[in-house]
């Protein structure tokens, strides 16, 4: 019934060259158990085709003859068989779960592992239940080829061959009479089998739209969007009618399971009695002997199921394959963001940024390190085309888009020194929210390089990259889990007294203290038990139990009312002192503050200069003043002698 379930279309796919080869690599760790594995099958496979020999010896040389003793001594041997056959199941069972569940873990592991290293345009193009359905089902398929593909062929093989063998050696004439018998179950099972096969793909396709079903309506966003937009009866219709055709072909299923299991039970019956018949004749007539029946009659039910089975053997072993093919076509699919060779750990400056500090001269900042001057050297940069990041298969289309995308970023230099605060404000689409991510490495220049501290942020490592870098967006994202392992996530080590301190300065410190479980509140799902405001100081807080060297604030005060962000803003202010921080942001409070606003606009920079000045000359920043800021609060005089208000190293970038 499974071989029967198994999609026939996998025939018409063309293995790449070199799967077999690294099918045989991802096995050799197991190539010991493996050849235990075969052993054992092999040993079951004789012991089966022994026992109705055995019968034979009884009947033919023990109780016609009427020699008790043998009789005895071959139902011992037959009941010693019968245990060393359960030892030898058991041990097949272990030994197939030790090399199948190993060869899971080992898949799994590595292609989590590479798919986490793919680039964010990678996560943006692909379907995410495509991609864990590759990393569980297809990991699954893999898996089989080695459990019961690999068992099943060696066994029904092995049994058959035995068998044949065996049953031709006892009478080739009344073995002739039982194989005529085996098309009449045989053919009704292939013209069967492409059905079920349909109906098996069809009932996996559904079930996988109602999954998708409730994964979008039972996460809060979407419960919520249902809530307020939805119609619970048409929901529920739509839901029934899907239901309603997985029950039907789970009907259809059943029936088709029972007329196998029926028509194998007949054609067995069936067999039997021609061998009694033809048998019982040929011994009548003293040609064969009676044990001679008894055995071949044994034989019938060791017979047919394995030669049923091989006789859709082409599709197990292809759709095994092409589960391994899957699961290579993502692997082999390379991080278009990834260490060099000969990369490097990030090495913290001198005070002036210039090259890696070579002493002590360096004031420390915040975790010991002295800040770092952020350079961009002729960058341009285009989004990656679909066919250099993505795949086919997991974006759920026949052939990927190859159109090159146009220029993002054109020839862009700035350079930020230590302590200088710099603000780049422009249109929305004007790339400015490119440069942030060019500078936490989330995409890589078409053209040019980005510095840090001097350096090429291509030729260090992305582990003390990330390290360096730390991150706040509009929309900070949380796990469902509790704060303390949300806080966690961005420094593993981080003691109990790190995570008040930085909760405590993100303005978060007395809520938490209030709540029943404090740090071992489960937030939600995204964070969704939290307010808006909360959800993003606990990610302020996140970042500052981090201590990067370089901050990326993206639109972080965003969701916060008047109050809050001004107790962040002062948190902020002190937490960020002896840091560079990348702060994006549209609120006039931050552009004023800044030391020199660069203005983008179509991926350039096309004005710098101060507030006033920018103002005073009329051109794309004034009009972006008076079309998005002029409705927030009067500018003050920025002419007074304390502007330490703002952090003292922090390069804002405005939206």
């Amino acid at each position: 019934m499974r071989s029967y379930r198994q999609d026939s279309s996998v025939l018409r796919q063309k293995l790449r060259p070199g799967t077999i080869r690294r099918i045989a690599e991802f096995a050799r760790p197991y190539r010991r158990q493996l050849l235990a594995f075969l052993a054992v099958v092999v040993a079951e496979a004789a012991l089966g085709t022994a026992l109705p020999l055995i019968f034979k010896a009884i009947i033919d040389e023990g109780v016609i003859p009427g020699n008790v003793t043998l009789v005895e001594v071959l139902a011992g041997v037959i009941a010693g068989i019968a245990l060393v056959d359960a030892a030898l199941s058991l041990l097949q069972r272990w030994l197939s779960a030790r090399i199948g569940e190993g060869l899971i873990y080992d898949m799994r592991s590595r292609v989590f592992d590479h798919v986490q290293r793919q680039p964010l345009a990678f996560f943006s193009r692909t379907q995410t239940g495509a991609l864990i359905t590759r990393l569980n089902n297809d990991v699954l398929g893999a898996q089989s080829a080695f459990t019961n593909t690999l068992s099943a062929v060696c066994s029904n093989v092995l049994t058959a061959t035995f068998v044949l063998a065996a049953m031709f050696t006892l009478s080739w004439q009344v073995t002739l009479v039982a194989l005529v018998l085996l098309p009449v179950f045989v053919i009704p099972a292939r013209l069967l089998g492409p059905r079920l096969a349909a109906l098996t793909r069809e009932g996996y396709a559904l079930n996988a739209e109602m999954n998708t079903t409730m994964t979008e309506r039972f996460n809060v966003a979407g419960a919520l969007l249902s809530k307020l937009y939805g119609d619970p009866a048409r929901e529920v219709a739509t839901f029934r009618r899907q239901a309603g055709r997985v029950r039907d072909i789970g009907v259809t299923q059943a029936m088709f399971g029972r007329i196998f299991f029926t028509s194998l039970t007949l054609v067995a019956a069936l067999a039997t009695a021609a061998v009694y018949g033809v048998g019982g004749r040929f011994a009548a007539q003293g040609h064969i002997e009676v044990g001679t029946i008894v055995a071949l009659t044994a034989y019938l039910s060791r017979l047919y199921g394995p030669l049923t089975q091989l006789s859709n053997v082409h599709v197990d072993v292809m759709t095994a394959l092409v589960s391994f093919e899957r699961v290579f076509e993502v692997l082999d699919l390379r991080p278009a963001i990834e260490d060099r060779p000969d990369a490097r750990p990030l090495a913290f400056p001198s005070v002036a940024g210039e090259a890696p500090a070579a002493d002590d001269g360096a004031a420390p900042g915040p975790g010991g390190r002295p800040p770092a001057a952020i350079e961009f050297d002729h960058v341009s940069f285009r989004y990656p085309a679909a066919s250099e990041v993505s795949l086919a298969s997991l974006e759920s289309v026949a052939v990927l888009d190859t159109r090159v995308p146009s220029q993002v970023l054109h020839d862009v230099s700035f350079r930020v020194a230590p302590g200088e605060t710099v603000a780049l404000v422009g249109p929305s689409g004007a790339g400015k929210t490119t440069i942030s991510q060019l500078v936490s490495r989330i995409y890589d220049p078409t053209s040019g390089r980005v510095l840090i501290g001097g350096q090429d942020i291509r030729d260090v490592t992305l582990a003390s990259l990330r390290a360096t870098v730390g991150v706040v967006t509009q929309d900070a994202h949380m796990f469902h889990d509790t704060i303390r392992a949300n806080l966690m996530f961005a420094r593993p080590d981080a003691t109990d007294e790190q995570m008040w301190a930085a909760l405590d300065a993100a303005q978060l410190g007395g809520l938490v203290r209030a709540l029943p479980d404090g740090l071992d509140t489960v937030i939600g799902e995204r964070g969704y038990r939290l307010s808006g405001g909360e959800k993003q100081r606990l990610a302020i807080a996140r970042l500052l139990v981090k201590e990067p060297a370089i901050v990326v604030l993206d639109e972080a005060t965003a969701h916060l009312d008047s109050e809050s962000e001004a107790a962040v803003q002062r948190a902020l202010t002190a937490a960020l002192t002896g840091r560079t921080a990348l702060v994006i942001a549209h609120r006039l409070s931050t552009v004023r503050d800044a030391d020199r606003i660069l203005v983008v606009a179509d991926g350039r920079v096309v004005e710098q200069g101060r507030h006033t000045d920018l103002l005073a000359g009329g051109g794309l920043y004034a009009e972006l003043y008076r079309t998005q800021f002029a409705t927030d609060s009067p500018v003050p005089d920025d002419s007074g002698p304390d502007r330490g208000g703002r952090a003292e190293n922090a390069l804002a970038i405005a939206s």
